[in-house]
């Protein structure tokens, strides 16, 4: 959800061709079965719009992808695209251990974020990100400032593309209040989650800069529910990352972000109090 503050991923350009080859791949396996996108897609269980941009290049194929395409493609096709899957071993403008959890965003029915030190990812205006990742280090080329920037703009359209999909997000007031990268920046971030704050599938909850009782005190989370039914967690922080699938702790994270929706200001008082704080800048 945010997340990947800011790691860096050289060799873009590979994997940028290997995307292209990958969806030039399913696109002729595709038409050998005689099928169109919008045929195709329902069987694979994904929309018609998300095939078109995996086989355009612009989006890293989900894991399962293979396995779903063996009943309408066949099996000797989707063995190939199980083989052109393992050359992707990593997606332009994302760290390598952030890319797990992007394919795991791309297919959520829900996604719930609580940050503690910085804008969530998906709610990040462009110049709050450049701000995030030029303050990177050892500091990005510029080149490698671009990807990151591109990558996370791309992430950003789930909002508006998943519309079913439920997207929570609770953020500590402080984060916003520490004005990262000036008023001017500051100014475009709050109009920015002000306008996220009106989609019907985005909470957007703030925690207030004094509370007597805290349950997010372990630091930042992010939690997605599979199309499974089933839950999953996330953290991470220096360069690492952490994925939980037991479901004790997952449990433990769900629990402690349930607590945090009820002490956090209801999504209206949180609108309320951004057009304040934009009102004083």
């Amino acid at each position: 959800m945010t997340a990947d503050n800011g790691g860096a991923d050289n060799g873009g350009a590979e994997l940028s061709d290997s995307l292209k080859t990958f969806g030039a791949v399913l696109k002729v396996l595709r038409e050998e079965a005689g099928l169109t996108q919008e045929e195709l897609a329902p069987r694979v269980r994904y929309s018609a719009h998300y095939m078109a941009k995996i086989e355009q290049g612009r989006r890293y194929p989900p894991k399962d992808l293979p396995g779903r395409a063996e009943e309408p493609l066949g099996h000797i096709a989707s063995r190939v695209l199980a083989a052109a899957y393992r050359s992707l071993t990593r997606r332009t403008g994302l760290a390598s251990w952030f890319q797990h959890w992007v394919g795991i965003e791309e297919e959520a029915l829900s996604l719930y974020a609580y940050e503690c030190r910085v804008i969530p990812g998906l709610l990040q205006p462009e110049p709050y990100i450049r701000e995030v990742f030029g303050s990177r280090l050892p500091p990005l080329t510029d080149k490698q400032l671009e990807d990151q920037i591109a990558a996370r703009l791309e992430r950003q359209r789930l909002l508006t593309e998943k519309a079913n999909t439920e997207f929570g997000f609770i953020i500590e007031q402080s984060v916003i209040e520490r004005r990262t990268g000036g008023d001017e920046v500051t100014r475009a971030l709050i109009d920015h989650l002000l306008d996220r704050a009106q989609l019907r599938n985005v909470e957007l909850q703030i925690m207030p800069l004094r509370k007597s009782s805290h349950a997010g005190l372990d630091g930042s989370m992010y939690l997605a529910e599979t199309p499974q039914n089933q839950w999953v967690g996330y953290y991470e922080g220096h360069d690492s990352s952490n994925l939980l699938t037991h479901p004790k702790q997952v449990s433990g994270m769900l629990q402690r972000y349930g607590r945090m929706r009820s002490q956090a200001l209801t999504p209206e008082a949180s609108v309320s109090l951004l057009e304040q704080m934009r009102g004083a800048l």
